[in-house]
């Protein structure tokens, strides 16, 4: 072995590393060959050990890499030292954990938005050091340095596989992510499917969906700007032949568009009815910008998704959203919503704060839900899904207390006490756990079913998106009118024949008010209400199950003022009455429910759509309410017997498949959507 003497030149990977590491010859020593034979002998090869030797520094590099893997780290190049003169080359090089230094401070820029990323360096001293050597003309490396002492803690096997130097895409992933992106996909339906291709459980891909994003942006062959561009003409041209449309934007200071937001006429009337509770869903992106993409969505009488308004931001920043509610706020008319649904997102959070001060701000659950498999899944294994189950549980539960139990002794079953994910969730229960949201209206968007029904609604809206430009125009044509499944779904609703299953005169006086929907959640609690025995009280009533000697709950009623509540607020909160003060009105012979208990948005009403197209009818609106007229007729007569069913299925679908093959227009669809409200209430009338 052999090495000059001479000046070294240092070069660091990483320059903030020059202040904030130091390695030297002192903080290991160099060894003997005799002992380097002896630690070739002694020592298991899967350990670096000092003098074990590499035919390449690159190979060293790969063999700690592997080891620090396993150990649940991960590495990467620190710096590197060779001599001063012409054909010297590298002499020495040295590796450290990804942790090693500390965050260098950035010169702070006005003109430049910083993002506070908190960094993972720590100072940890952990490296492997090697040296270069030549014996008998041959050159070798060899390491002559290593410390495995880390001052922070090191990851389990199933989570060391997140870190960066961990995560890659194959070039076959690469080019199946891209065929992806050119059908319309969303990222995170990618993962999904790209998990059901390789059989692996939720989370285990080599890859996040930033990875995929990260992809997506650098394969990005369109020219934003002249998308832009586009997209701003194709909604000033929207507008022109639709003056109810209306859409709001923000320039840069190079005169670039930054944020834009749109809301059709028939959205905006939704929302005069609807908008009592409304899901602002920003998880979603452009595919093939890149772009964060905002979509705000209500629950209509029928217990089906209702568009309100969509938004394009160039940055998730406070100041993108409040611009984005600010705008929203003016096409509605300035009327805020009662209650908000959204992401965990701190920003979005600050700024529902900021521009809805009135609004009630909660966390969609299956927004969080979602996340679950990445959060938990590699950290529960087997009993995963046994703890999905017990978090429903305890999500679902009534009183403040029993949530508190049950959650500590959640976290005891499985041991999560250390589980940040499990103590973020916890600081935010104010924000999504129901026994702290009962007392505020939900429409029912925080069941199961719902939440699932307007996550299927906003997939088949993204559906809709090919270039930016296009994007407004066809999300017009999947926002106006409802797919043929749903469509089945409505008229189901308004020909089933209601069955009444209690025979009480409340029962029969609802179902002629309310919709099916409505009403069928309002006979769940009527029928569960003949299970219970109310007992007055000096303040109200005592309400409980008949099986129970305790506890109850208590419910105040006023008959003169026709006034009713219920310490369980299941009213408050779904706009629906409860068993319990169903069974007080029961037990004081009331026969209707009073009008203010069966509310306007739950009611079969007409909405200001259909109003304004019977004061303004078109001879293409005519002539749909004349086809209207005949398909009522068509459903009367088929409905007469099985051969005459039989018969119009058979037709009607040869029929609707020539339709299917004519062209369609905008305008044409604007009319369909504003008359479905007019068959509706005619079907009830009949």
């Amino acid at each position: 072995m052999s090495e000059e003497a001479g000046p070294l030149l240092v070069v660091y990977d990483d320059p903030s590393d020059q202040r904030s590491l130091s390695l030297d010859d002192t903080s290991s020593t160099e060894e003997s060959p005799d002992e380097t034979r002896l630690s070739l002998e002694t020592t298991n090869d899967a350990i670096p050990y000092m003098g074990q030797r590499f035919a390449t520094h690159d190979a060293a590099y790969e063999f700690y890499s592997e080891f620090a893997k396993r150990c649940g780290f991960s590495i990467r190049r620190h710096r590197t030292e060779g001599k001063d003169g012409v054909g010297k080359g590298l002499t020495r090089r040295y590796f450290v954990c990804h942790r090693a230094g500390n965050t260098p401070i950035k010169a702070s820029n006005e003109s430049k938005p910083q993002r506070n990323r908190k960094s993972s360096r720590c100072g940890c001293q952990a490296y492997m050091r090697i040296s270069k050597s030549t014996e008998l003309g041959a050159s070798e490396w060899r390491i002559t340095g290593f410390l495995n002492h880390h001052n922070h803690e090191l990851l389990e096997p199933n989570q060391v596989r997140f870190l960066p130097a961990y995560r890659t895409i194959s070039d076959t992933d690469k080019s199946r992510i891209l065929m992806f992106a050119k059908t319309g996909i969303s990222v995170h339906q990618m993962i999904k499917l790209m998990e059901l291709e390789k059989c692996v459980e939720p989370g285990y891909l080599p890859f996040t969906e930033k990875d995929v994003r990260n992809l997506l942006q650098s394969f990005r062959k369109l020219d934003p700007e002249e998308e832009s561009i586009d997209l701003l003409r194709m909604c000033r041209n929207i507008k022109e032949r639709d003056p109810n449309f209306k859409f709001e934007y923000t320039l840069d200071s190079n005169n670039r568009l930054e944020n834009i937001t749109w809301s059709y006429a028939s959205s905006v009337q939704s929302y005069e009815i609807f908008g009592d509770a409304v899901v602002f869903d920003t998880t979603h992106r452009l595919t093939a910008f890149d772009m964060p993409l905002g979509i705000w969505v209500g629950m209509n009488n029928y217990g089906m998704p209702c568009f309100f308004g969509c938004v394009l931001l160039r940055e998730e920043n406070l100041r993108s959203f409040s611009w984005a509610l600010k705008a929203f706020l003016g096409f509605m008319n300035g009327k805020a919503p009662q209650t908000i649904l959204t992401d965990q997102n701190m920003c979005l959070k600050e700024a529902v704060a900021l521009e809805l001060p009135m609004t009630k701000h909660a966390l969609c659950i299956w927004m969080i839900v979602g996340k679950f498999p990445s959060w938990f899944n590699a950290v529960l294994g087997e009993r995963y899904n046994e703890w999905k189950t017990e978090f429903f549980r305890i999500y679902n539960l009534e009183s403040i207390e029993d949530f508190e139990l049950g959650w500590m002794e959640m976290v005891n079953s499985f041991g999560l006490h250390a589980n940040r994910h499990i103590a973020n969730l916890y600081g935010l229960r104010l924000l999504w756990a129901l026994p702290f949201l009962r007392t505020h209206f939900f429409a029912g968007m925080t069941t199961n079913g719902q939440s699932k029904s307007i996550n299927a609604f906003i997939q088949r809206f993204l559906s809709a998106q090919t270039r930016l430009a296009h994007f407004v125009e066809q999300a017009a044509v999947a926002v106006d009118f409802r797919d043929q499944a749903g469509e089945q779904q409505t008229m189901q609703q308004n020909l089933q024949n209601i069955c009444l299953k209690t025979g009480a005169p409340m029962e029969s006086h609802a179902a002629t008010i309310l919709t099916p929907f409505a009403f069928s959640k309002l006979q769940e609690q009527l029928v569960l209400a003949a299970h219970y025995a109310s007992f007055q009280m000096d303040d109200g009533f005592l309400v409980r199950h008949h099986t129970k000697a305790e506890g109850g709950r208590k419910v105040y009623w006023a008959p003169r003022e026709g006034i009713i509540s219920c310490s369980c607020h299941h009213f408050e909160f779904s706009g629906i009455l409860c068993r319990h003060a169903l069974r007080v009105f029961s037990t004081g012979n009331c026969f209707q429910i009073p009008d203010r208990y069966l509310p306007i948005r739950w009611r079969r009403i007409s909405t200001p759509s259909a109003k304004l197209f019977q004061s303004t009818p078109s001879d293409h609106a005519e002539r749909i309410q004349i086809l209207q007229s005949m398909v009522s007729t068509l459903v009367t007569e088929s409905a007469k017997s099985k051969e005459r069913l039989d018969i119009a299925n058979e037709q009607i679908s040869i029929l609707l498949s020539r339709i299917k093959e004519q062209p369609v227009s905008l305008q044409g669809m604007r009319d369909v959507s504003s008359v479905h409200e007019v068959f509706d209430s005619r079907i009830y009338q009949k």
